[in-house]
């Protein structure tokens, strides 16, 4: 191995280990100063989604009640690494998600509320390590918001329902909309969409 490449790989693998410490840091930090409020979120009453059979079939619009709980309550209906993404805005690390590979035909709803958040008719290997989608099921069912964290600025996604985190949003998709909502596998409930 020549002088250069040692180099290389000395610096690569300290700064992977910084950036893995940084996010350690971070989820503990989280979990220090968030256990009992369930956020900032901008809208705390009833909101408008597009509604969707598990096969996909559209149902229709409804104005339904935001869902509101502690992070105290989502803790003991979720598993500790839906928690960590969906309530406190972790990420996932890179192929390390149970969706990100996933090619079949299906729906996918939010983990924490249900609410239909893609169809796979969307998804694309955009070969970053998490599920891609060029756009959601419904705009409705999603809202953006900016998120300063790690000092970038990036597109933050929500469900509208119940402002789980999913993941962010950026313009570097394919056609028809340019866009990549690149979404923790985490965040989502994939429900494959059988013959009927």
């Amino acid at each position: 191995m020549s002088n250069l490449a040692r180099r290389g790989f000395i610096f690569g693998s300290a700064t992977l280990a910084s950036y893995a410490l940084v996010v350690g840091v971070q989820r503990v930090c989280f979990s220090a100063l968030a256990d009992d409020h369930s956020g900032d979120e901008p809208s705390s009453g009833p909101v408008t989604i597009v509604q969707f059979a598990d096969n996909g079939t559209r149902i229709g619009a409804k104005t339904v009640a935001k869902l509101h709980r502690t992070n105290k309550e989502w803790k003991k209906l979720l598993p500790p690494a839906q928690f960590e993404v969906t309530r406190r805005a972790a990420t996932e690390f890179a192929y390390s998600g149970a969706l990100y590979d996933q090619h079949a035909s299906g729906l996918y709803r939010c983990a924490c509320c249900e609410n239909a958040l893609f169809d796979s008719a969307a998804k694309f290997d955009s070969g970053t390590g998490w599920p891609s989608f060029w756009a959601p099921i419904a705009s409705e069912n999603i809202y953006q918001r900016v998120d300063t964290s790690y000092g970038v600025v990036r597109e933050e996604v929500k469900c509208t329902l119940c402002d789980a985190h999913l993941g962010h949003v950026f313009n570097d998709g394919p056609q028809p909309t340019g866009l990549r909502y690149c979404i923790n596998s985490a965040a989502l409930r994939f429900l494959p969409r059988g013959n009927s």
